[in-house]
């Protein structure tokens, strides 16, 4: 049975949805108010986290991202912060969905069942990749240049491997929607915009400059040859 942690200072919305998710087949557990740190939260061994922005003395942003640091913990963001900016900071920092409240349970099982089937899918057969003069590795989920390696997010591991699938050849953003989330109910062009952005930002730290091209209006495309490196 899937655990659902769920970090909520609402107690009566906490209990609730305790409830619902036990009804449904989770095993759901509230986090207390001292059990606001990455290490409390981590050692509730979850399957995924609800996540409220609003928690007392703590911001939820900083957890998300301190949590992505160390964990592929999935993480669904809960919050009555119905604004553009609270769900890009939130996808920005790591979240991997964005619900505002209020919202009706059955919808908040959807996203919960399709970012937990995203989180589960099976990795492709070959473990490892060949992009030119860097290597992907799936099993690890990191990007190499030499000595030199960077840790990435499945949704950037998944993004770079379907470039790499597709290299030197343009991939639209409705490919790569397509390929991340199988579907775009959820999901909005910032959402893939910022994976892109923090990405691009993570195979530059260790010298992979230029690889992933933008073709304006078209899509991006992964270039492999020594040139972008």
């Amino acid at each position: 049975m899937r655990k659902i942690a769920i970090l909520e200072d609402d107690e009566k919305l906490c209990r609730e949805l305790v409830t619902f998710l036990n009804n449904n087949g989770y095993e759901a557990a509230g986090c207390a108010g001292t059990e606001y740190q990455v290490q409390d939260i981590l050692r509730k061994e979850a399957d995924l986290l609800l996540l409220d922005l609003g928690l007392p003395g703590t911001d939820g942003l900083y957890l998300c991202r301190e949590l992505r640091k160390v964990s592929d913990l999935p993480i669904i963001v809960i919050t009555s912060q119905d604004t553009q900016m609270a769900e890009l900071m939130s996808m920005s920092q790591g979240a991997d969905d964005f619900v505002t409240k209020p919202f009706h349970p059955q919808i908040l099982l959807a996203h919960i069942e399709a970012v937990l089937k995203r989180a589960c899918r099976e990795a492709p057969r070959s473990q490892k990749r060949k992009l030119g003069d860097f290597v992907l590795d799936l099993s690890r989920g990191t990007v190499s240049l030499g000595e030199q390696s960077a840790e990435l997010t499945k949704n950037e591991l998944r993004i770079l491997d379907c470039l790499g699938e597709n290299r030197d050849r343009i991939v639209s953003r409705e490919e790569l929607i397509s390929y991340l989330w199988d579907s775009e109910l959820f999901v909005d062009d910032n959402t893939l915009t910022v994976n892109i952005t923090r990405l691009r930002g993570k195979l530059a730290s260790i010298g992979i400059e230029g690889a992933i091209q933008t073709k304006r209006g078209m899509g991006y495309m992964l270039v492999c040859g020594t040139q972008s490196m």
